[in-house]
């Protein structure tokens, strides 16, 4: 099971950029723009990946974007992203990026977006690979602020293909930000936000009712409402799920006891992501194996994860149809 997973063509739709931020480059980028980490060592900043909880993760995952500054540092950021899981075979890619916590260090909108679509542009030239960029509000900041970054995001809208809600979720609920997803629905920009990984199934409700997402990300804990979950199974908007980062912020104790076979059984349409794969352990293929090895998942519970990947991607349908004709070429193989 390990090749086929290794050669399976999938796409991933929840990765936040800033989350793929390995040490070593980290402490290249820091160097290079003379900026003094509270690390000593490369070891130093992985031991301080150790963290238990939501909080603490934001916590050095807020420290590390500090060292981004220039548009060239935001192109290696990407880049080294693309270089990794084009290796692991993923053809299609959907990133998010969080504007906010850079334009609030005074890093210009326009130096973010420059050095991470450049990067996606060479992925496509010299890699093959296709993606599309998710603007990101920060949840725990107001809406007001998020108005400033859609705003600022004008000018770029040929290069964004939607916005997404991250950071804390608990106490900063959905409904905060109704106004400004209204306004990008406006504006023709595909809807994302993150819903029951730590808040409760409420906020699933919220982001489906009053934000209109097309997507949810994470969604862990809409099997605790069956009635939410016929709602979203009904409608047929996709989960991004990510197996490892539940593992790691204690959203799940055990693989063993991930929901994704039943969010399968239960007529929803979830797929395998990494969220933020150097902090939490793993890219594309560990959460596909490390899954797998846990749960006993089947070659047609593996396809049809890589399957939902592809239908629930922001791609055009002829883009879908070919992704879907190799992927069933693989699995017959």
């Amino acid at each position: 099971m390990k090749s086929f997973i290794e050669g399976l063509p999938k796409a991933e739709l929840h990765l936040h950029i800033e989350g793929s931020f390995e040490p070593e480059l980290m402490f290249s980028i820091a160097k290079r723009n003379k900026i003094a980490l509270p690390f000593a060592d490369v070891e130093a900043i992985r031991k301080a990946y150790e963290f238990t909880e939501l909080q603490d993760f934001l916590d050095i995952y807020y420290q590390g974007m500090s060292v981004l500054q220039t548009k060239q540092d935001f192109f290696d950021l990407t880049w080294d992203y693309l270089q990794r899981v084009h290796k692991e075979n993923v053809r299609h890619v959907e990133i998010f990026f969080d504007p906010q916590g850079h334009t609030s260090r005074a890093v210009a909108f326009e130096t973010v977006i420059g050095g991470i679509t450049e990067a996606l542009d060479q992925a496509k030239k010299q890699l093959g690979m296709s993606s599309g960029l998710i603007m990101c509000f920060l949840r725990h900041l107001s809406e007001k602020d998020a108005y400033t970054t859609l705003d600022q995001a004008m000018p770029h809208l040929d290069r964004i293909i939607g916005v997404g809600l991250d950071s804390s979720e608990n106490g900063n609920p959905p409904e905060k930000f109704a106004g400004v997803f209204a306004k990008a629905r406006e504006l023709g920009l595909k809807i994302v936000a993150h819903a029951g990984e730590e808040g409760p199934p409420e906020y699933i409700r919220q982001a489906v009712e009053l934000l209109k997402v097309d997507r949810i990300d994470h969604g862990n804990r809409i099997l605790e409402s069956a009635e939410l979950t016929q709602q979203v199974a009904k409608a047929g908007i996709p989960l991004t799920v990510c197996p490892l980062s539940n593992l790691k912020l204690c959203v799940v104790k055990d693989l063993k006891e991930h929901p994704i076979r039943k969010m399968l059984e239960a007529g929803l349409k979830p797929m395998l992501n990494s969220d933020d794969p150097s902090y939490f352990g793993g890219y594309m293929n560990a959460n596909y194996l490390q899954l797998t090895e846990a749960l006993g998942l089947s070659k047609s519970e593996i396809v049809q994860l890589a399957k939902n990947s592809f239908e629930a991607a922001f791609i055009s349908g002829e883009q879908r149809d070919a992704y879907l004709e190799e992927l069933n070429s693989y699995s017959q193989v």
